[in-house]
């Protein structure tokens, strides 16, 4: 007989208190932001107070600049994360609900999204501030890691984004009817991997691990892109290796595509994440390449 593990009891709201009728909660995805943001601000801070981790032993920012920075990627990772979600997940819906795209509290971000945002954003900065992209690309590489991992354990904590139906010691009974759902699977209650957690674990400590290991131990900065481009493969082929672990999106299944692939072709093919990890990937090839190029 399998092993169920159900959900711990878990609010997705640290505390919440109302005020003048108007109800106001934290989240533990908001803690997440916050925590990531500020973690990869220190990181990177640490970083450039390290000149010889550079090439000629010159940081390409200074510490004040950095903290600009830091406002120009939460514009980023909030418009462009929101945005990503709208185009990549839900258009039919949003653009018959227009008025729901600033609606952030209730829920949908992309991390796509967000990464396009971003990158939107540091090409912005560094032009306006002479500051070389390559060297800024491996310090953001550097920075989002930490992101990853809480955001990851911020979506398991709320009980979304969870896995396939699996019966694997470790699958885990996740609340809701919807999570519940799962057509032609014996088992009852259904139990799913708990993906949120392997993305944690590959997107946020491995690949931390891997760009800070390279930064700091392989003198890697010294080559602009370097990093950068290890973070992309990286990011997209985990994400590409998770999405077989992970719930496809609703609206993509179909009882011609159970599997829930965005695009399929005799009942193989990519899931919606794993179409948008591809492109990661080839940036990530090309970031090395010119990193090797002028070595």
């Amino acid at each position: 007989m399998q092993a169920i593990l159900n959900f711990p009891d878990l609010s997705p709201e640290l505390f919440s208190v109302s005020l003048f009728g108007i109800e106001f909660a934290l989240r533990w995805y908001a803690l997440a932001y916050i925590a990531g943001l500020l973690l990869g601000w220190r990181l990177v801070v640490a970083a450039v107070k390290a000149p010889r981790l550079w090439p000629g032993d010159q940081a390409p920012m200074t510490p004040a600049q950095v903290e600009q920075l830091l406002t120009w990627v939460i514009l980023g990772v909030i418009l462009g994360g929101r945005l990503g979600f709208v185009i990549f997940y839900k258009p039919g819906h949003y653009l018959s609900h227009p008025w729901e795209i600033p609606m952030l509290w209730q829920g949908g971000m992309a991390f796509h999204g967000g990464l396009l945002g971003v990158i939107v954003a540091l090409v912005l900065f560094t032009r306006h501030n002479g500051i070389p992209l390559l060297s800024a690309s491996d310090a953001l590489a550097m920075a989002t890691p930490p992101g990853l991992l809480f955001g990851r354990i911020a979506n398991f904590i709320n009980a979304e984004l969870w896995g396939r139906p699996s019966d694997v010691p470790w699958a885990v009974v996740f609340p809701g009817e919807l999570a519940q759902y799962c057509p032609g699977w014996d088992q009852v209650p259904c139990a799913r991997h708990p993906s949120q957690l392997y993305e944690a674990a590959l997107e946020g400590l491995v690949l931390g691990a891997v760009v800070l290991w390279l930064a700091w131990r392989r003198d890697a900065l010294k080559r602009p892109g370097w990093v950068a481009g290890v973070f992309f493969i990286g990011y997209g082929l985990a994400r590409i290796c998770v999405e077989f672990f992970r719930q496809a999106d609703f609206q993509f299944v179909a009882p011609d595509n159970p599997m829930g692939y965005a695009v399929h072709w005799d009942g193989i093919g990519l899931t919606q994440g794993q179409l948008l990890s591809l492109p990661m990937v080839a940036v990530g090839l090309i970031f090395l390449a010119i990193a090797r190029r002028r070595a």
